[in-house]
């Protein structure tokens, strides 16, 4: 991790420098597209360059976990004026197409497929070590797979960008052609990539074959191939490179950096700002006030809090509560934060309270900088495992990986999550997805688990949700503008 961040910050200094005198030289233009990447430490600084921009703060969803926020999981969070005009609407779908987060969450991610698209076109043509160079290719064709699956599940059909010097007339592919280059980019990536295990101790962090089949599964799975989802996911299972934390509070906390239940994750160092190798991810969540970590948005709901079974040791590793003591740390929170917040009628609909699952070590905001986002983790693919082995008439074996989520869960109190044991296909499948609630919660997947299962409408509806509208977010407004319509809005985002 530390290998990438060196390297990484070098690439990021190539660049500034690049541009520092920019006023009193000739624009650098052909020093970017003729000169760079030409010799093999050329190749590496292009591929740690696609790294970097996950710790752009706007890859996180524009900057705030709005999927999170969508979700029954979480509310907007902070005090109640903070973000309340930008932040605000998603809690209630209000958002509109003009909103900052959308805008620039779409243009990271396409900033990361041309960073990925150097690499893919220009490295092939360096004399360096083949297997080197064929790793490389396939860390950028994993990258910018796993850009256009956010793509793809956000906004639905997008512009494909597939090289360097892209036409200028491009209009939205169809989900199916965006679904094709993500599967060809995977299927190749497996090809070249290494096991985990592999990487030596200063490359962990690197995309792995068992991250490019964990998410060829994922991919699958959203498009409704259950066959193909079980092939790659029991891959992954087979292959003996993961397993789950002994403690599931661990599973993304500092102790559980590169574990073993970590498949891929965003490295990340204490430091503000992104060329310091810092993440604004957590500090977005951090705790608000005292101690001072962050700005305290994508608070835990008081209906994810209730879901929880009872005695599930989750609960508490999932949500921050005030008044806690965590790592010697006393949770005061924020003075201009409600503590409870009540409806007209005087029912409860609100506490401060904050996401866990972010929490770093330390009093200040640098030291929030530093958590490692887990983007894919192995009680992921177990819990999606489960789903598309039920779903293929094999109930046996999908008990088995929920019942090892689940056991993990329990901490060693019998008492608490017992096993399941039903075989009936359709109890098992809402089990299966409950699980994935609680196992899951606050990491970006509820939303989207609620639309591709059709169940966005009836739990998100007294939220706001309105079918055939917001299971996409919308096209952001100034894409359309700019190509006088040629990028099409999303329907019924243009009433």
């Amino acid at each position: 991790m530390k290998s990438i961040t060196a390297f990484t910050l070098a690439f990021l200094w190539i660049i500034v420098a690049g541009c520092s005198d920019f006023l009193e030289k000739p624009l650098q233009g052909k020093l970017t597209q003729e000169s760079f990447p030409v010799t093999a430490s050329d190749a590496l600084l292009a591929t740690n360059g696609v790294y970097n921009i996950m710790r752009t703060n706007a890859f996180h969803q524009g900057l705030f976990p709005i999927l999170d926020i969508m979700s029954d999981d979480a509310r907007k969070g902070s005090n109640p004026d903070d973000g309340a005009a930008d932040v605000g609407p998603y809690d209630r779908f209000r958002h509109i197409p003009t909103e900052g987060n959308v805008s620039r969450w779409w243009s990271t991610l396409y900033e990361g497929v041309k960073r990925a698209n150097v690499v893919i076109e220009k490295v092939p043509l360096i004399s360096m070590d083949a297997t080197l160079k064929a790793r490389y290719i396939g860390e950028a064709k994993f990258l910018r797979a796993l850009f256009y699956f956010d793509m793809v599940r956000a906004w639905g059909g997008v512009p494909l960008v597939t090289t360097t010097t892209p036409s200028t007339t491009l209009t939205r592919a169809s989900v199916q052609e965006v679904y094709e280059l993500i599967r060809a980019d995977l299927l190749s990536a497996i090809e070249s990539l290494p096991e985990k295990s592999e990487y030596a101790p200063g490359d962990l962090g690197r995309a792995s074959k068992g991250a490019a089949k964990s998410l060829l599964g994922k991919v699958y799975l959203f498009q409704g191939d259950t066959q193909n989802a079980e092939k790659y996911l029991m891959e992954v299972i087979s292959s003996t490179q993961y397993s789950l934390m002994p403690n599931f509070a661990d599973a993304n906390s500092e102790a559980g950096v590169h574990g073993a239940e970590s498949i891929f994750e965003i490295g990340a160092l204490p430091y503000e700002q992104i060329e310091n190798g810092g993440n604004q991810y957590a500090n977005v969540q951090g705790v608000r006030g005292t101690p001072n970590r962050g700005w305290g948005f994508n608070r835990p709901s008081l209906d994810l809090q209730r879901s929880f079974e009872p005695g599930d040791p989750r609960l508490e590793a999932t949500v921050i509560f005030l008044g806690e003591v965590i790592d010697d740390i006393a949770i005061v929170g924020d003075g201009q934060t409600p503590d409870e917040t009540k409806d007209a009628q005087g029912n409860l609909i609100e506490i401060e309270c904050y996401n866990q699952k972010v929490w770093t070590k330390g009093t200040n905001v640098p030291t929030q900088f530093a958590h490692n986002r887990r983007l894919i983790r192995y009680a992921d693919v177990l819990l999606m495992a489960a789903e598309v082995l039920n779903k293929n008439n094999k109930p046996v074996q999908a008990l088995e990986y929920l019942n090892d989520v689940r056991e993990r869960a329990r901490a060693g109190n019998p008492a608490a999550l017992p096993d399941i044991v039903t075989t009936d296909k359709t109890a098992l499948d809402e089990i299966i997805f409950n699980e994935r609630r609680h196992e899951l919660a606050m990491e970006g997947h509820r939303f989207w688990d609620l639309v591709r299962t059709n169940r966005a409408a009836t739990v998100l509806g007294p939220l706001g949700f309105i079918a055939g509208k917001h299971e996409l977010l919308p096209i952001p407004q100034i894409e359309v503008d700019l190509t006088q319509k040629r990028i099409a809005q999303n329907p019924n985002w243009d009433q």
